[in-house]
């Protein structure tokens, strides 16, 4: 399929954060042509995904066993989970990570950092699950001017569609906090706090965030789908090593099955995938996730196999009119043949290659 030159936008603010690979991790993990362990031993694939509900698929997929059973024998699976975007990345750059479940800013500022080099988009996995959620007073836009509303982190994904929809009604930000809307990057759960405390009045955060802020006592302003043509918008993609899928083809295709099955597995049997969420995320927190909390968030969200590689462009164009970007060219960020090599043997529709 040919394919015809973009020109695509990446986040300032993220550039600095892909680049802090530390060298005492570059050492500690070697290159990452996923034969660290070297021998004639199972190949490792060291897969990276964050314990919450957008990533349903990376969490049931390990919980359930589906990744290992798609990959046999043949391959060693290592996981290792994440609180952000930035930390996976620099886990990729470093060496110490094949793939990972990811959003799409942190995706296009891996692609920039290393000139097209690094990573490869190979699947879709959710779609959906973002919310402005505000105080109950709240009823307009217009109301949020001279508010506090939190972001997960200046730049990212949502910071971009906050900043971008106050924009088109008219009500100005700036990247330190000013404007008509002072914009409060800051951690997910200490969002819960703030919100709680009258710190802030609102936050644009994924799930299961906004559903916990409305237990809190908010009330969702604006559902993120609305935005969006048909309600649809990437949240979280799979995306794998340049290297790793250019030595192991294979294995990808393996783990590309995987991910095919999982969503087949959360799509088609949901009170077993809340379960598995729960009790996955307990095993990492200590504390199982409320099943409540995940019933209640999970019909805003979609899980799907299609990257929705026109979102990612056009909130890249979002995040251009708000002035974090800066222009750089994506062509060839995707590489979707392992994922239409394994949807047409299921005799399912493929995904076109963006």
């Amino acid at each position: 399929m040919r394919r015809l030159p973009r020109r695509r936008w990446v986040s300032l603010a993220t550039l600095a954060a892909v680049g802090a690979v530390t060298l005492g991790t570059a050492a500690a993990c070697g290159d990452n042509s996923g034969n660290a362990g070297g021998g004639s031993g199972p190949t490792p694939l060291r897969l990276g995904y964050f314990p919450n509900i957008t990533h349903a698929p990376a969490v049931v997929g390990v919980e359930k066993g589906i990744f290992a059973g798609k990959l046999g024998d043949g391959v060693k699976l290592e996981t290792k989970t994440f609180n952000a975007g930035p930390a996976a990345i620099e886990a990729i750059f470093s060496g110490a990570l094949d793939a990972t479940y990811i959003g799409p800013n942190p995706t296009v500022n891996a692609f920039s950092k290393s000139r097209g080099e690094a990573v490869r988009v190979i699947s879709g996995a959710a779609s959906g699950g973002v919310a402005l959620v505000v105080k109950p007073g709240i009823t307009s836009v217009e109301q949020l001017r001279g508010r506090k509303i939190a972001t997960p982190q200046l730049g990212n994904t949502q910071d971009v569609a906050v900043r971008h929809w106050l924009r088109e009604k008219g009500l100005t930000t700036t990247k330190e906090g000013g404007g008509d809307v002072k914009i409060v990057p800051q951690e997910n759960a200490q969002t819960v706090e703030t919100f709680g405390s009258g710190a802030i009045d609102g936050a644009w955060v994924p799930e299961p965030f906004a559903s916990r802020l409305v237990n809190a006592g908010g009330k969702v302003l604006v559902d993120e789908r609305d935005l969006w043509p048909d309600r649809k918008f990437v949240i979280t993609n799979l995306i794998v090593s340049t290297k790793f899928l250019k030595a192991h083809p294979d294995v990808v295709k393996k783990l590309v099955e995987g991910q095919v099955a999982a969503n087949e597995f959360v799509n088609g049997r949901p009170d077993e995938a809340h379960q598995a969420i729960s009790e996955h995320i307990g095993k990492i927190s200590g504390k199982p996730l409320d099943l409540t909390l995940i019933k209640q968030a999970w019909p805003t969200l979609e899980f799907t196999n299609d990257p929705i590689a026109s979102s990612l462009k056009t909130g890249l164009d979002h995040a251009v009119a708000v002035g974090l970007t800066q222009p750089v060219d994506l062509d060839g960020l995707y590489d979707l043949s392992h994922l239409n090599e394994v949807l047409r043997a299921q005799g399912g529709p493929e995904v076109a290659q963006p």
